[in-house]
């Protein structure tokens, strides 16, 4: 196989940033930076998970989560004092600026304090460390392994959880092992899921590997985003639709109302950083098992079942840390798989692909997998109607939710995917 073959995936960004400004729900609009309290009425997911309770108990403090993405903008004033140093992998240079505002977006729903008007982050006692990749802009990209270095760096830092708010649709050898290292190192990697879910519904990567933590969306009122890719890789999921985000690189403004499994991502990380800091000696194993544990359900939800749409549920906070749901069980078992994982903080027995030839890889992300039987498709955004007819109540502080199951068809009990 040659490395053309091998680097056919064109990477793309599951957020709909560029798609969202056509649809016709009305959602989307250019405002200036607002002042602190416009912006966080928009999250509208902050005051239906009740964060000033979550917050009086913890804020993330502690926790190091790695953004890899278009790179992290330290200077806006929501990050200020909240990102790390990073590392480019795409090979544009020694620093992470942002090209694009994605990443920036991502850093501040997980951990922006919401200061001069900017995104709060749901852990905003978190701190970020940036890894800078190519995405879906091929001309940056001097390395055609940046994502799957940006992994192998990530998992050697100081971070507890790895957010890849992107997906292609392919894998590598390469990017298989990075995901294997990077859990034996004790790290909870969450990734989008995609948004073809109103089109061919494509599978993904990083999301389709096993060691890696598939988040789907939903909107304002519990339902499944019609854009979100549903399928096996749905293991949780979490707010992605309507949410502000940085509309370009010169971060002059915000836009209204993105939708995409980019934004849920990113939550669904803030939302592992707030457990984890309230039980800092925990594994990655024991985090995720309690988010599972403590995600929303609806009445009639059969135990031991999980949907294709929302895998285990809508990720709920305060749940675990003001209610004490869910319960951290084995340290070292894979609640996934329930098979035994590397010990936390271990070596890896993977052993790194070789570099790829220069100036021979296109620039694209990996071989198209065997199980992948559609094309490459561009990402879509979202038409605010449920994915599969499907709707999930939404969560207020941890209440009970209530699901409509359409047509029998919302649960699917399926068995953990393998790589």
């Amino acid at each position: 196989m040659t490395a053309g073959t091998r680097r056919r995936l064109r990477r793309r960004v599951t957020c709909a940033v560029a798609l969202v400004g056509a649809w016709a729900i009305g959602f989307v609009g250019l405002a200036p930076a607002a002042a602190a309290e416009d912006i966080r009425a928009k999250q509208w997911y902050l005051n239906a998970m009740h964060v000033d309770k979550i917050w009086q108990k913890t804020r993330g403090e502690g926790i190091k989560v790695a953004v890899i993405d278009s790179g992290v903008n330290p200077s806006t004033p929501s990050l200020q004092g909240q990102v790390l140093k990073g590392r480019d992998t795409s090979g544009m240079g020694e620093g992470t600026d942002d090209y694009s505002g994605h990443g920036t977006t991502m850093a501040e729903l997980i951990a922006g304090t919401g200061k001069g008007g900017g995104l709060q982050g749901l852990a905003p006692g978190a701190k970020i460390i940036p890894f800078r990749v190519a995405l879906d802009d091929p001309t940056r990209r001097k390395n055609a392994w940046d994502v799957e270095d940006a992994i192998r760096a990530a998992a050697d830092s100081d971070a507890k959880i790895i957010n890849m708010s992107f997906g292609g649709i392919g894998k590598t050898d390469r990017m298989m092992e990075a995901a294997k290292y990077a859990q034996s190192k004790g790290k909870l990697m969450f990734a989008s899921t995609g948004n073809t879910g109103d089109g061919e519904n494509v599978r993904q990567y990083p999301v389709g590997l096993p060691e890696v933590v598939g988040v789907a969306a939903t909107d304002s009122e519990g339902r499944v985003g019609k854009y979100s890719t549903h399928g096996d890789m749905v293991d949780i999921s979490a707010p992605g639709s309507d949410i502000p985000h940085w509309c370009d690189a010169s971060f002059a403004r915000y836009c209204d109302g993105a939708q995409g499994t980019s934004h849920a991502t990113a939550i669904a990380s803030a939302t592992a950083a707030l457990i984890w800091s309230y039980h800092p000696d925990w594994t990655a194993n024991q985090v995720l098992r309690v988010m599972l544990e403590s995600a929303g359900k609806g009445e009639g939800w059969k135990p031991g079942t999980t949907s294709n749409y929302v895998g285990h549920g809508v990720v709920r906070p305060g749940a675990h840390i003001n209610r004490g749901l869910g319960k951290p069980g084995d340290p070292n078992v894979d609640p996934l798989t329930n098979e035994n994982s590397a010990a936390p903080g271990g070596g890896s027995s993977a052993t790194p692909a070789a570099p790829a030839t220069p100036g021979t890889s296109a620039p694209a992300s990996s071989q198209a997998p065997q199980d992948q039987a559609t094309p490459a498709q561009a990402v879509t955004g979202s038409s605010g109607e449920t994915g599969g007819g499907s709707s999930l109540g939404l969560v207020l502080g941890g209440a009970a939710v209530v699901v409509v199951v359409a047509g029998g068809a919302f649960y699917f009990a399926r068995k953990r995917r393998t790589a």
